[in-house]
């Protein structure tokens, strides 16, 4: 297939179909269709896709496949079961065809019964947080992207990937919901962590912006380092009183506390794994860490 000008075609019109889009064409790839069912997402793919070449825009799924060799589900993940059996329901055969999702939780055979008529399945996800379409566009080229396929999809989905992204890694199918699950504590939890700390500065009227010079550090430290070497602060240095100190400070916040304590022990089980504190002093830690009256 990569002998020629690959057809792609987007189903889903929402951030992820058309920030892909944007990229695949500037990258020299030719995006031949986007499908949506919803007018005002199509309108707005047309405003970021329209001068870009020679597509077609169109409510039918079916139409946006048998235009392209690879068909791309860039949609809701509650939806890919439903799209794969209207495509079905539709087609004779997909002969020739490699048909992939973008959800990094599902594996490739929520697209079943697709291969019954020939089609090549996969997944193709971005590891990568697109809160808009713009900041999407930007950060698509340093994106790795995840592959879970074999054959013809796995080539064809690995020179996609090569192409708009930084590099391409290959995943199994029974390993993704752990992948995505690695992948939502490095960045949706991340936020969370965040937003609570965000809540505690405003009680003393601090906002976040100071802290952003020690979170990037933070970050730097952990790409070279790794998380285990790169945790400092009281755990680290067995520093018993200013951990009863914190939670005497959140003895009130339920919320806040139990994430405070439940952080703080599996820091103590990395500074205990390093070595920086004996077995006394984690037992310590842990004993208030686990009181329920602080």
């Amino acid at each position: 297939m990569m002998d020629r000008k690959i057809k792609i075609g987007i189903i889903g019109a929402g951030k992820v179909g058309v920030s892909l889009g944007f990229v695949m064409l500037k990258k020299g790839l030719s995006v031949i269709a986007i499908s949506d069912n919803e007018e005002d997402a199509l309108n707005n793919a047309y405003r970021y896709l329209g001068s870009k070449g020679n597509i077609i825009f169109t409510k039918d799924n079916f139409y946006a496949l048998n235009l392209s060799d690879v068909v791309i589900l860039a949609i809701q993940d509650r939806l890919i079961k439903d799209v794969a059996g209207e495509l079905y329901s539709k087609a004779e055969t997909f002969v020739n065809k490699v048909i992939a999702h973008t959800c990094g939780s599902m594996a490739s055979d929520v697209l079943k019964p697709l291969d019954e008529k020939g089609a090549a399945l996969g997944v193709i996800h971005p590891l990568q947080t697109f809160p808009d379409i713009e900041s999407a566009i930007k950060v698509i080229p340093e994106t790795y992207f995840f592959i879970e396929a074999s054959g013809k999809a796995k080539d064809v989905l690995e020179f996609i990937g090569k192409k708009i992204g930084k590099s391409t890694i290959l995943i199994k199918g029974q390993h993704m919901v752990l992948y995505h699950l690695s992948a939502v504590f490095v960045c949706n939890l991340l936020c969370a962590l965040l937003y609570l700390s965000e809540n505690i500065m405003k009680k003393i009227d601090i906002e976040l912006a100071p802290f952003f010079p020690i979170i990037k550090a933070t970050l730097n430290n952990i790409e070279k380092k790794g998380p285990l070497y790169s945790l400092t602060g009281p755990i680290v240095r067995g520093d018993v009183d200013t951990v009863f100190s914190h939670l005497k400070a959140i003895e009130d916040e339920r919320l806040i506390k139990l994430v405070y304590k439940d952080l703080s022990l599996v820091a103590a089980q990395m500074a205990k794994e390093r070595k920086v504190i004996d077995e006394k002093t984690y037992k310590k830690i842990e004993d208030i860490l686990r009181k329920d009256s602080i």
